[in-house]
């Protein structure tokens, strides 16, 4: 069964450095990342974009992955993520995340996707304070139905560590971060595809509701799913397989890991852990190639 991981951050050398410039830690971006380094284990990637590259390759032809897609978790990545797309043959798919409140946001994302540069994008209202329904966002939501690309709109818990790690302030307020905000620009846009990660991340039963309303809508498995934590009674991941396949269908769930550094590399104790969890939901074989890959196919478009 082939894999297709939708589903990651490269997390190479510009994103750890914009972090780090905006620490208010003390000493300088090098000696700050240094520090995080040594806490964490993280191995900082260096500034050659194809050496970081070939490191995310090698895990993939490691345990058998088809293709990646992965983020350009700052914008200061983005140039990064697009070149290290370009030169994978095929093997990745670039997404940069935007705030659609930015001057000239959906402009810069019209140019990257007219290149070819990005299969779509990523955006964290509740980091940046807005909903995706607001008009603010419409003109980026115009872009993306003119190609038919991917959102994906985070919602529910969001805990990025290496921002707590350097000191940066908590600015996440949750209040955006609501999966039942998606359903008005879902309706007025159905040629864009959204993808709510890590199934809701907490707000599960909001993000059912969601796929129930909207048929563009899907939802991705990434992550170590530790959100199940906050229901009562916590469901099993097999649990959640289960609901998401009762109202998404097998054609609406993309598999994700959210890998991101090394040296943990490509998390496929994540890919089995899932593969266990549906087999525990009694998934067919046919709805697991779905998942695993075939979905993803159909949206990138791969050959």
């Amino acid at each position: 069964m082939s894999v297709i991981d939708f589903h990651s951050h490269f997390f190479s050398a510009p994103f750890f450095r914009a972090l780090a410039e905006r620490s208010p830690l003390p000493g300088d971006p090098p000696s700050r990342l240094a520090a995080v380094a040594k806490k964490t284990g993280i191995e900082l990637p260096g500034e050659d974009v194809s050496a970081h590259l070939a490191r995310w390759i090698a895990e993939l032809d490691r345990h058998g992955v088809e293709h990646l897609c992965t983020f350009a978790s700052d914008p200061a990545e983005i140039p990064a993520v697009c070149e290290a797309a370009a030169l994978s043959k095929g093997r990745i798919s670039a997404f940069a995340v935007v705030d659609p409140r930015v001057p000239e946001a959906a402009g810069k994302i019209r140019s990257l996707l007219e290149a070819r540069k990005i299969r779509g994008v990523l955006v964290f209202p509740a980091m940046h304070h807005y909903r995706i329904g607001d008009e603010a966002v419409r003109p980026l939501l115009e872009v993306l139905s003119e190609h038919e690309a991917v959102i994906f709109v985070h919602c529910g818990l969001l805990v990025v560590k290496l921002r707590d790690l350097l000191g940066l302030p908590r600015v996440q307020d949750l209040s955006f971060a609501d999966p039942l905000a998606v359903i008005p620009a879902a309706n007025a846009f159905p040629r864009v595809r959204f993808v709510v990660p890590h199934f809701g991340a907490g707000l599960f039963r909001e993000t059912l509701l969601l796929g129930t309303m909207c048929p563009n809508v899907f939802v991705d498995t990434s992550s170590s799913n530790s959100w199940t934590a906050t229901q009562s009674p916590p469901p099993t991941l097999a649990e959640v397989f289960e609901r998401a396949l009762e109202v998404f269908g097998p054609e609406r769930i993309l598999f994700g890991t959210d890998s991101n550094t090394f040296p943990a590399g490509w998390r496929a104790d994540r890919l089995a852990e899932q593969r266990e969890a549906l087999a525990a939901a009694h998934a067919s074989e046919s709805d697991r190639e779905r998942i695993f890959g075939g979905n993803a196919r159909r949206l990138l478009l791969l050959g």
